[in-house]
């Protein structure tokens, strides 16, 4: 049996990876482990003696990164640097999430893993660090690239929607963002899934994947889907007008093309992730199931 250790407790995707494990994984975050603390690393990988270490836990603000740059590389190029040095001393293997914002998003099809690298903002330039830092620490590593993920954990862009819906009749979305809407449990279960194959003695097929949900949309048109489903579940609802990302200035730029292949990690783990509105029912039933009334 794997035993895994999940670096994260109150993010996304930690949370998400504690609902779908079982007792063989174990979530360990602040105040007992910090990625900025080298030491609490080290101490958490040598105490729970793990089989595997996912790192869940980044600093994840992509607007803020950009008038917090040095924090943002504290915790996702230093930490991970740490971590991996930590599994590597132990003997665990490491799965690292990093994420689309390596890229420029000019590309005309989904991103595979060897594609170049050229991120448009502070956060993704830290991620890129992070995973140099990785690989150069570690053989025994998986950096796996994720995208749009959303779930009824945390904050995300379906609650964002949701909750936007509660008070305006109206709400502006750019259209011209594209990616592969991503269900946190479905990606945590493809992620132990990896985990189990990556500690059979024989496996080498270390390096770079992606994972993210089949199909592909834009921001206003998955906003129009939440809607639509809220709609139809009783929930709040609201127009979509569609705006163009030049007209609707943020702090950090993103990538307009945010969409990862994921053939290398179907190739390699027979994983392939389920169409996204699948998990988009799931996520907005669980929200309005559990909305605070107004």
């Amino acid at each position: 049996m794997t035993h895994v250790l999940v670096i994260g407790r109150s993010g996304q995707m930690a949370q998400a990876l504690a609902h779908v494990g079982g007792d063989d994984l174990v979530c360990v975050g602040r105040p007992n482990l910090d990625l900025a603390d080298g030491p609490s690393l080290l101490r958490a990988v040598e105490d729970i003696a793990p089989n595997v270490v996912i790192n869940a836990a980044a600093y994840t603000n992509v607007d803020q990164a950009e008038s917090e740059p040095g924090r943002a590389n504290t915790l996702n190029a230093d930490g991970p640097k740490y971590l991996a040095l930590a599994c590597a001393k132990a003997g665990a293997a490491l799965i690292h999430l990093s994420t689309d914002c390596v890229f420029d998003g000019t590309l005309g099809r989904a991103y595979s893993p060897d594609d170049k690298t050229a991120p448009l903002n502070a956060y993704g330039r830290s991620k890129l660090e992070g995973e140099a830092a990785v690989a150069s620490a570690m053989e025994r590593h998986l950096i796996v690239r994720v995208s749009w993920i959303f779930s009824q954990f945390a904050n995300n862009f379906v609650r964002t929607m949701l909750t936007l819906a509660e008070t305006r009749n109206e709400v502006s979305v750019v259209s011209d963002q594209r990616g592969c809407p991503t269900y946190a449990p479905a990606l945590a279960q493809a992620l132990l899934d990896m985990a189990d194959q990556v500690c059979a003695p024989d496996f080498t097929d270390w390096g770079i994947y992606h994972l993210a949900g089949r199909g592909e949309t834009n921001r206003a048109l998955m906003s129009e889907a939440i809607f639509a489903e809220s709609r139809a579940q009783g929930g709040p609802d609201a127009r979509v007008l569609p705006v163009l990302t030049e007209n609707y200035p943020t702090p950090a730029t993103r990538p307009l093309n945010a969409r990862l292949d994921m053939s290398a990690a179907r190739d390699v783990f027979g994983i392939d992730l389920p169409d996204w509105q699948e998990g988009l029912r799931q996520t907005v039933s669980y929200f309005l199931e559990n909305r605070v009334p107004s």
